[in-house]
């Protein structure tokens, strides 16, 4: 799981998840419970811990046209994911990121640094669709492979739209996050039967 960035640049967020399995899942549940992405800043702390970017001066160029259009992918992403699990196809959303997915994504390179091991880094400075294409090709890729297709899933968490892969031994991973919808069960579980033993 990659670490959310923090630091001047960026504050902390601990809200920002990264547990879904795939990045285009983890975009999708920016919008749960609420809006994550609500500034230029959430967006560029959101490309750094998703992996997309790994210098955070290679965002300066992010814009709130850049905001708009990750909502807007986001929005077909969770039409489109969750279409697919329900047996209803969002044709409207597969033609969109069909779209966003042909331009090029970034170009990333090996750079040795002063102790000589090798980071990664991009060739240039990424534009807004080589981003969004990025994440267009990680959903493609995700519908596209029936092996990881039927890993996914919808959180079982009261009331949690989140969807997830479930590569658990034996597929039996029932939560979006152990700590998160995983916790809350397992509260209410227990107020239920300490409710019981009141009785």
């Amino acid at each position: 799981m990659a670490a959310v960035p923090t630091g001047p640049s960026f504050p902390p967020l601990p809200e920002l998840r990264f547990d879904s399995g795939r990045l285009c899942l983890d975009l999708v549940a920016t919008a749960h419970p609420d809006e994550r992405l609500t500034s230029t800043d959430r967006l560029r702390a959101w490309l750094i811990g998703a992996g997309l970017v790994p210098d955070p001066a290679a965002l300066a160029a992010c814009t709130p046209a850049w905001l708009a259009a990750f909502r807007e992918l986001r929005s077909h992403i969770g039409q489109l994911v969750r279409g697919e699990l329900a047996g209803r196809p969002a044709s409207a959303a597969l033609e969109r990121v069909n779209l966003l997915a042909r331009a090029a994504p970034p170009a990333p390179r090996a750079v040795r640094t002063a102790d000589g091991s090798l980071v990664r880094a991009l060739h240039d400075a990424p534009g807004c669709p080589a981003l969004l294409a990025a994440v267009a090709r990680d959903v493609v890729d995700l519908l596209t492979d029936p092996a990881v297709r039927g890993c996914l899933r919808q959180c079982e968490g009261d009331s949690c739209p989140i969807i997830y892969l479930d590569t658990s031994r034996g597929r039996r991973r029932r939560w979006c996050s152990s700590e998160v919808c995983g916790n809350r069960e397992r509260v209410a579980r227990h107020r239920r039967r300490a409710a019981l033993a009141r009785a």
